[in-house]
């Protein structure tokens, strides 16, 4: 749906007019529906959608840059970590956290010797 409405300016002219109609043909959750309807742009990075792409969203409702990146964070905030894409908040503790759970050892310690 979003990289339709980024590229498509005969669908944005839709999505202007009908936002609701224009999601139709698309597989969409009520939850997806909802929040390219309102827009919800801390939602839709919640559930995935990428940064790049979020970013012409916003941009097409006239949210400026530091409203778009705090309504991001508020986003987390309200809905909790993105769960899907490549934000998502994997659990991943760094480096020496995974070194020490698959047994390996670092080399950094002993002057890469």
């Amino acid at each position: 749906f979003l990289f339709e409405l980024n590229r498509d300016e005969d669908f944005q002219s839709r999505y202007a007019a009908d936002r609701r109609g224009a999601l139709a043909g698309f597989d969409l959750s009520d939850e997806e529906q909802r929040a390219l309807t309102e827009p919800d742009i801390g939602l839709l990075f919640h559930i995935g959608v990428n940064g790049q792409i979020l970013m012409h969203f916003a941009a097409f409702h006239s949210i400026e840059w530091q409203d778009y990146l705090q309504q991001m964070r508020d986003g987390i905030d309200t809905h909790g970590p993105v769960r899907e894409g490549v934000y998502a908040v994997t659990g991943y503790e760094g480096v020496e956290a995974h070194s020490d759970r698959l047994g390996q050892t670092s080399n950094i310690e002993d002057g890469g010797n």
